[in-house]
């Protein structure tokens, strides 16, 4: 939807590939019925886009176009929106693909190497047992001056996501994973194994993936990265482009850092869960589940459904699922912050919890690191907040992050 300007660019990405595998590309032009009246510059972007797409696939390119955009084609009601969009997308190749076959997911203007679908193959051969896979990500910087502010929002928001991966991969979540739309890559028969996807409106990537890790193993790891766009966007409801429009604004909240010792929290739980197995226990996130599900006999119905540790663990992660998580985090979050009387609270805890962060990571990750990173080692934050960080550190800081993140992402794949 409205990628006029952008998808010959990422088509162009797709056209170069060298892979040994045949290639089919499948594009699905969108937008609200209503837009007709409502959003005419979108309905002429869309239309320019159908009508580049309808050129390139009579010079003999093996394209799919899907037109749910053109007047009486396009969404109507609730169901409609990006997560819509994927749906139609993914149940449209399955009319034809084999269960062995990849669907590789992507935005319309995000950019990949000449190598990236033949990784992604290589991947999955040497991993069969693989569900799907939460692919790496690096958003591009601008070198114009003007968007400086947008690439210290794209570089905060990627420290949020970053520091929030990296502590689910050090306490062994099997929802360790980035849920991003232009990053998720998975064979038909998973697809097909799980049930399909919900067409939500946003967060449709996080509900996939997160369905994905209950039914079986997920991928972290790829030699090569996709390069997604950092636009400023109000085309979904939550996502990177809302997240960058808000933090233009200075508004973080729903994007904190959030301290390593809540991660800690939720993995003392797992640690627990042989002896929760036999009688309950007093812990922070047993008992906001037991809360968030309004049950004080949470555990014992999976006792007598389960006869063994290894199912009622299994049931366990169930119930404490990726969603469960983030709420978890957020409310204690919130509740340490009602005990915080400074004035401002956004800021400087922002500022604390990644100088927590970067810490715990400097001792955990370092080692890892390639060597020519190892003298170039961010392992504080002195800034009062990180508004006050220069733009050159905040990258500093992502680039690192980002190479702790490859590291562990590949562990975590052997």
């Amino acid at each position: 939807m409205d990628e006029a300007d952008y998808l010959p660019s990422t088509m162009a990405d797709l056209f170069a590939q060298r892979t040994e595998s045949p290639v089919c590309i499948h594009v699905c032009v969108n937008q609200p019925e209503e837009y007709w009246l409502s959003h005419p510059d979108i309905c002429e972007s869309n239309r320019r886009t159908l009508e580049w797409l309808r050129r390139l696939e009579a010079s003999g390119r093996r394209l799919d176009i899907i037109d749910r955009s053109s007047p009486g084609h396009g969404w109507k009601g609730k169901q409609q929106g990006v997560g819509m969009a994927r749906k139609t997308l993914f149940e449209a190749i399955l009319e034809t693909a084999s269960d062995d076959d990849l669907i590789v997911s992507l935005d319309a203007d995000t950019h990949v190497g000449p190598d990236y679908l033949q990784s992604l193959t290589e991947e999955f051969r040497a991993h069969p047992e693989a569900l799907a896979m939460a692919v790496p990500y690096y958003h591009p910087l601008s070198d114009d001056p003007a968007c400086e502010k947008a690439n210290r929002a794209i570089l905060r928001y990627e420290i949020y996501m970053r520091c929030y991966h990296l502590n689910l991969l050090r306490i062994g979540s099997p929802y360790a994973f980035t849920a991003l739309g232009s990053a998720i890559a998975f064979p038909c028969r998973s697809y097909r194994r799980i049930g399909g996807m919900l067409p939500a409106q946003s967060g449709e990537d996080f509900y996939l993936m997160q369905k994905f890790s209950k039914s079986g193993p997920i991928l972290q790891y790829s030699k090569h990265c996709v390069y997604p766009s950092a636009r400023l966007s109000t085309r979904v409801g939550f996502g990177t482009g809302p997240a960058l429009i808000k933090g233009c604004q200075g508004n973080w909240s729903s994007y904190p850092v959030y301290p390593p010792a809540l991660f800690d929290e939720v993995r003392q739980a797992y640690d627990a869960l042989p002896r929760l197995y036999r009688h309950d226990l007093d812990l922070p996130f047993l008992g906001f589940l037991a809360g968030l599900f309004k049950d004080s006999d949470l555990w014992q119905p999976l006792r007598d459904n389960y006869k063994d540790l290894p199912h009622f663990v299994r049931a366990f992660h169930e119930k404490a699922d990726a969603l469960r998580i983030l709420q978890f985090l957020k409310q204690s979050l919130r509740a340490d912050s009602k005990k915080d009387t400074s004035k401002d609270l956004a800021a400087p805890s922002d500022a604390r919890a990644l100088d927590e962060n970067l810490r715990l990571f400097a001792r955990h990750y370092a080692e890892r690191l390639p060597e020519q990173m190892r003298p170039s080692l961010v392992s504080s934050f002195a800034p009062a907040s990180l508004e006050e960080a220069p733009t050159a550190l905040l990258a500093q800081i992502r680039d690192q992050l980002f190479q702790m993140e490859m590291t562990a992402r590949k562990e975590a794949s052997l």
